[in-house]
């Protein structure tokens, strides 16, 4: 016993300098992802700040029922739901698409500067995004302008309910698609080039290098991104939503999300929102899980 922790406390000396470098890591997830955990008790109690958490009354499951007899709680899960998977449909397949068409590109100095311009959205604050639509989608902002010059009559996009879902995702495509695709290259750029050599030898068309080499070789990657997904899929980006949501599109905009902010932040409902995205936590694990298994049970490749 003496030696096998002698063992192991000369081979934690040994790499002390690279547990150093996972230190700083290790401690923000302790402090903000695991520390605050305690505070999901609050779900389950009728909490008081002046008795504190463990001082407060035990409720069982009292908001977890309120939630579900609130007349907003079809509406919000609906949305959420809805969203997630309009948001999945349209902006997981892009970055692939995008990738593979970066794969295709010969003039490596062009490729380079497309792939950079494609990365700076990403980089743009969701506040100057929300406010670039806001002027794009304006009665005298840009598409209106563009709406008058053919003719048409001037839409107020951000307070039509038909049009909240079209700019929520194709603004989150635009600012995400470039960052992206650095996976989907990454595993790209593994792909033995002779393999392509071969294919041509054999009069492989590029589609068909595509479908038989490029495909196949990132495809795990994209099995594993794609659960990834599914368990966030309930995880709408409820801060852009706020920024760009109002009365008069709640009807297809008011999520999970926005719901918890404006009852638990603005309402200091904290319990009740506690319960909520307690519950929403567990059933975005409940769709990683399955996700994951039926991919195990598909394709052989899984998370865990």
């Amino acid at each position: 016993m003496a030696a096998t922790n002698k063992k192991r406390w000369s081979k934690l000396w040994k790499h002390r300098y690279l547990y150093l470098m996972v230190l700083p890591g290790m401690i923000t997830v302790l402090v903000f992802s695991y520390f605050p955990m305690y505070g999901i008790t609050i779900a389950f109690k009728d909490y008081n700040a002046s008795k504190g958490i463990m001082g407060s009354p035990w409720v069982g499951f009292k908001y977890f029922t309120t939630f579900f007899h609130d007349p907003m709680a079809f509406r919000v899960l609906k949305n959420t739901l809805l969203l997630g998977l309009y948001t999945l449909l349209w902006s997981f397949p892009a970055p692939i698409i995008l990738a593979l068409l970066f794969n295709e590109l010969r003039n490596k100095h062009f490729k380079k500067f497309v792939q950079t311009v494609s990365y700076f959205p990403h980089f743009i604050s969701v506040v100057i995004v929300a406010g670039m639509l806001k002027d794009f989608t304006a009665r005298d902002g840009l598409f209106n302008q563009i709406i008058t010059y053919f003719g048409g009559t001037p839409i107020m996009f951000l307070l039509e309910p038909g049009y909240f879902r079209t700019i929520f995702i194709s603004s989150g495509i635009w600012q995400g698609v470039g960052f992206g695709t650095i996976i989907y290259l990454a595993a790209l750029s593994g792909i033995d080039p002779t393999y392509y050599d071969v294919a041509e030898v054999d009069g492989a068309s590029r589609w068909k290098k595509i479908v038989h080499i490029t495909w196949p070789s990132i495809k795990p990657t994209t099995i594993i991104l794609l659960i990834f997904a599914l368990g966030g899929i309930l995880g709408s980006d409820f801060q852009k939503i706020i920024l760009l949501y109002s009365p008069e599109t709640y009807s297809v905009a008011d999520v999970i999300g926005s719901y918890v902010y404006r009852q638990g932040i603005l309402g200091a409902r904290y319990e009740y929102t506690t319960a909520i995205g307690l519950f929403m936590s567990v059933i975005s694990f409940v769709i990683l899980y399955i996700s994951n298994w039926v991919s195990r049970k598909v394709s052989e490749t899984s998370l865990f």
